[in-house]
């Protein structure tokens, strides 16, 4: 590891805010890794039936430029360009068989697919 430090800035949940389904379900995916003090990314590319769709993985922490949102007792990281499509959502979890996952409820998001997973904004 090295000494260098990350410059993020710490966002609110303005942002992006997670809900109790989510932060639960969070919690437990970071302790099984152990890395109880990591964060789930949210990013939002190209692509998917609508022309956006969001990825998320779990990581350590934020990296440069980063924006962290602290919530419901988790953090989310996002990247700049990916905050202007995300501001104003809510994250959360449904373990439902068929459209099971993290879900993002997102105000922005002018049109939305059937499955959920991507957006026009």
């Amino acid at each position: 590891m090295t000494d260098a430090t990350v410059n993020f800035k710490t966002g609110n949940e303005k942002l992006i805010k997670v809900l109790d389904g989510a932060s639960a379900h969070l919690r437990g995916l970071l302790a099984k890794q152990g890395r109880p003090e990591g964060a789930l990314r949210i990013a939002v590319i190209g692509g998917g039936c609508s022309g956006l769709q969001y990825k998320m993985d779990l990581v350590d922490g934020p990296r440069d430029r980063d924006i962290m949102v602290p919530s419901n007792g988790v953090q989310v990281v996002i990247d700049p360009k990916s905050a202007l499509f995300v501001s104003g959502s809510e994250l959360d979890y449904s373990d439902d068989l068929q459209q099971g996952g993290f879900k993002v409820s997102n105000p922005n998001a002018v049109v939305t697919c059937s499955c959920g997973e991507s957006f026009a904004a």
